[in-house]
């Protein structure tokens, strides 16, 4: 089995601009640094489990899922919302707002929102300015106090989302709106989030306090909110801090060229493990020759199936293999290619085979992990990678992946 690239697997060495892989064909072991770029700043998880912010084209390891670290990959995506920290400063109807509790970053930039005793809807909000129509999701990140429950509404021109929040059971539930996320981020802090398709581009985002947007007699009841975020999309990606005006995080990219013989010219296997948390379509790894000429791709489709696209020269590209579908969380995608043999494997199972496609006759010459600039981003973390110059058998393809 020549094993011929290793990426990831717990084992991250990255600096500005790189990010390692390792060769250890006929046990010599030679580091393979991919290049990594992205023009802003970004945020991960680190091993403490806060949230910080990383310089431009530093690569994100992120723990948020796994102890031993991910590498997190994602589309450009613009915060709107301009404070998304002062939310003290946020119109305030029937609440007192405090700021100066520990958030998830581990500063003092939590806000505490105390109802008062009127029969009132208790509420914070924002104007915001999106550049179009389409779909946005508005997310936040929230602390039970002595009130735990919460409603998440985004208005514009009409409610075009709502969620309710249960921060004692964890639950969150759409009433209004594309769908509706909870996630654990430690220390009783949850970034609860809705999505929905706005009609104008001037939008305003909510918190109620209670367990609707109706009116209830305050009692003193708080808890505590933290990084909200409004993006154009169907589902929240990782947070961009504002201060105001709004910031953009531009898109993630790990490619490598490497030495001649890493990537199999006639034959070859890919193995990946990706966490899959939405289900955007998305580009999982390529293989290709630099250009759109050439290619094969592992992407998945809006409904988790992964898909193998080959494309010789020029023409036409469909999928040769559809897979089984894959669930939210861990994924282990094995693929071997030759012409009139291909094979994929999810998750130990054989999830498609193609014996009529040729493979591209021009040298394929690069691995782009997470992105291909023609085909779309991951908006996942891969927490693993290996590519192989041989065919493995299906009994291994099927070891590899088995979960």
């Amino acid at each position: 089995m020549a094993n011929t690239l290793k990426f990831g697997n717990g084992q991250w060495a990255s600096k500005e601009g790189s990010v390692l892989a390792y060769n250890d064909e006929n046990n010599n072991f030679k580091p393979l640094p991919f290049d990594f770029t992205r023009a802003s700043g970004a945020t991960r998880v680190n091993k403490d489990g806060l949230i910080e912010v990383v310089g431009s084209d530093e690569p994100r390891i992120d723990f948020s899922n796994d102890a031993n670290g991910a590498l997190l990959l994602e589309p450009s995506r613009t915060n709107y919302c301009t404070l998304s920290e002062d939310i003290d400063t946020w119109t305030s109807i029937e609440v007192t707002t405090e700021k100066n509790f520990l958030s998830p970053d581990g500063t003092l930039n939590a806000v505490k929102i105390t109802d008062n005793s009127e029969n009132s809807s208790h509420r914070v909000l924002i104007a915001t300015t999106t550049p179009s129509s389409g779909d946005f999701t508005y997310s936040v990140f929230l602390k039970k106090g002595t009130m735990t429950n919460a409603a998440l509404n985004v208005f514009s021109g009409a409610t075009e989302g709502r969620a309710f929040i249960d921060l004692e059971n964890v639950t969150i539930s759409t009433e209004i709106g594309l769908n509706s996320k909870i996630e654990n981020y430690g220390n009783d802090w949850y970034r609860c989030s809705i999505s929905g398709t706005f009609g104008i581009s001037s939008t305003n985002i909510y918190l109620y306090m209670g367990n609707n947007t109706a009116p209830y007699v305050g009692n003193g009841d708080f808890l505590y909110m933290f990084g909200a975020q409004l993006e154009q999309g169907s589902y929240a990606t990782s947070y961009i801090p504002t201060s105001g005006a709004s910031v953009t995080r531009v898109a993630d990219s790990a490619s490598q060229t490497p030495v001649s013989g890493i990537i199999g010219q006639t034959e070859g296997s890919v193995y990946v493990e990706v966490n899959i948390s939405n289900t955007t379509s998305k580009t999982i790894l390529a293989l290709d020759s630099g250009s759109a000429s050439n290619f094969i791709i592992l992407d998945t489709t809006s409904s988790l199936s992964p898909k193998i696209l080959v494309r010789q020269s020029s023409g036409s590209f469909p999928a040769i293999i559809t897979g089984t579908t894959m669930s939210y969380g861990v994924n282990k995608i094995a693929f071997c290619y030759k012409s009139g043999d291909y094979a994929m494997y999810v998750n130990g199972v054989l999830s498609g085979t193609s014996t009529s496609t040729t493979f591209p006759s021009g040298i394929i010459s690069k691995i782009s992990v997470g992105a291909n600039s023609s085909y779309g981003y991951l908006s996942d973390t891969v927490n693993d990678v290996k590519l192989y110059n041989t065919r493995l058998s299906n009994s291994e393809l099927a070891a590899l992946t088995t979960i």
